[in-house]
């Protein structure tokens, strides 16, 4: 079982690195063709098609994964339900378009909503493709469909943004990405994946989709809050400015988190049908998630100036002290970022629902009266309410029997350890590079000497990440003496 983990999440990674080199790409073409202004009003709607996209998922992806028995009549429940959804969305959306942007007093944003509902009528048969190919681990398939989403949505960005269509490119673009990816799933589903909807067996589908919708939806809610409020209490030019500092932040999100979920979320529902010990998987990769968060983000925190003006221009240095104070919760809430799919492995739906609304309770009262306070405010209050969901979480993990604070101290103390390694580097460039110095000349000192230090850390700690590297290693090393052999 551990060999086709290590491939599927080696796939997995190439995946979201391929979408993350074409993101940075596109990040970095797009900060200089459009406005603070113009990011933040499509930031605004991304935000709010966020929030209802959960209730068009409506559990689906997370119940065909988890599903012990799958079968014909589920999937054609699967596919009825998703396409219900979406097309209620698609409805309501388009219909709050205009109320939304009057509300913002951003005209334009309405257009941008109304391509968006157009959208979500593209995706119920995504929604029902990629949860089995998951389930499958078919994670080459996968590559595939989101590679040419990407590549879709980066052409068509930059070539509208371009000739000057502003924040409607981004919304285009999105468009054509959607169109791209289901033409890419019609080519790539499994034969077996019924094409007719059917309401038949959906009762059960219901129970589990109300339980996972909420959760899902109330954890989305938290997320965009920040947009939302900045949006609403301070300006356009404000939200897309926190906007680009959570650019960089999710970057760790995009080529870690993201990549090892689609793996772990059946990999822990695997474990849980064969009877294994899912608790050590859990503690696995906690110890892998922190080895690789916290040395990130200490890096990140130092070098936010010059990775902001290289990637995005003069113009976005305010998003600077946000993502240092941000980088504290981040790395906080890496300890407990793959409960989630724990949880859902574990039929939890309903406690994650609930440690969602708690959660998200908690965050909005800090973020209230911070938005009234200024972006920096804004940013100590997801800090806070990082915390307040990190303290949640444990407490539910102690509930299961999944966790315990003497098996955890370990773990955090040698990440602790590969943190202050990995931020060496960056303390001594900062300390002693030439005034004037380029900012990718920094990057690349700072980056390789993080690296380099981080990489001896594991190896004197005989880090259970440091010999998944050197096996992954030893095998694409074994390939290529083959393939020469041949």
């Amino acid at each position: 079982m551990m060999g086709s983990t290590r491939q599927s999440l080696l796939i997995s990674f190439a995946e979201k690195y391929t979408q993350l080199l074409l993101a940075i790409a596109g990040s970095v073409v797009l900060a200089r063709l459009l406005t603070p202004e113009e990011s933040g009003i499509y930031s605004i709607a991304a935000a709010l098609v966020g929030l209802v996209q959960i209730v068009r998922d409506f559990g689906v992806g997370s119940y065909l994964i988890q599903e012990r028995e799958l079968d014909r009549e589920k999937l054609r429940a699967a596919l009825g339900l998703a396409l219900a959804a979406a097309a209620a969305i698609a409805a309501v959306l388009a219909m709050a378009s205009l109320p939304l942007a009057a509300f913002y007093s951003q005209p334009v944003l309405g257009e941008v909503l109304r391509l968006m509902a157009l959208n979500i009528l593209l995706l119920p048969l995504t929604a029902t493709t990629i949860p089995c190919l998951r389930r499958q681990m078919r994670f080459g398939a996968i590559y595939t469909i989101s590679t040419v989403q990407a590549a879709s949505q980066l052409s068509c960005a930059v070539a509208l943004a371009w000739l000057g269509y502003g924040c409607l490119s981004l919304a285009y673009a999105s468009l054509l990405a959607s169109t791209a990816g289901l033409l890419a799933c019609l080519y790539l589903r499994p034969p077996d994946l019924p094409w007719l909807p059917s309401w038949r067996g959906t009762r059960r589908l219901l129970g589990f989709g109300a339980c996972a919708t909420g959760g899902n939806l109330v954890d989305e809610l938290g997320v965009i809050a920040p947009e939302l409020l900045i949006g609403r209490l301070l300006d356009a030019a404000s939200v897309g400015l926190y906007g680009k500092a959570q650019g960089l932040l999710s970057l760790f999100n995009q080529a870690i988190t993201s990549a090892v979920s689609p793996v772990v979320l059946p990999w822990y529902a695997r474990h849980l049908r064969e009877g294994s010990d899912v608790r050590a998987a859990y503690l696995s990769t906690v110890n892998c998630m922190t080895a690789l968060a916290w040395p990130f983000f200490s890096f990140l925190g130092l070098m936010a100036p010059a990775a902001v003006h290289l990637l995005y221009g003069a113009q976005w240095q305010g998003a600077v002290p946000l993502i240092r104070i941000i980088c504290l919760g981040a790395a906080l809430y890496s300890m407990f970022s793959m409960a989630r799919y724990l949880m859902l492995a574990m039929g939890e739906v309903a406690a994650l629902a609930v440690l969602d609304m708690r959660a998200v309770a908690g965050r909005l009262l800090l973020l209230l009266p911070a938005c009234l306070l200024g972006l920096n405010a804004v940013a100590w209050a997801i800090v806070a309410g990082a915390v307040w969901r990190s303290w949640l979480t444990y407490r539910q993990l102690l509930r299961l029997k999944v966790l315990a604070g003497p098996r955890l101290l370990p773990i955090l103390g040698r990440s602790a350890v590969l943190a202050v390694l990995s931020a060496l580097a960056p303390c001594l460039v900062l300390q002693w590079a030439a005034p004037g110095s380029k900012e990718l000349a920094l990057l690349a000192m700072a980056g390789g000497g993080s690296t380099l230090f981080w990489l001896i850390g594991l190896s004197l700690l005989k880090h259970e990440l440091g010999i998944e590297l050197l096996l992954a290693g030893q095998r694409l090393w074994g390939r290529r003496r083959n393939c020469q052999g041949r």
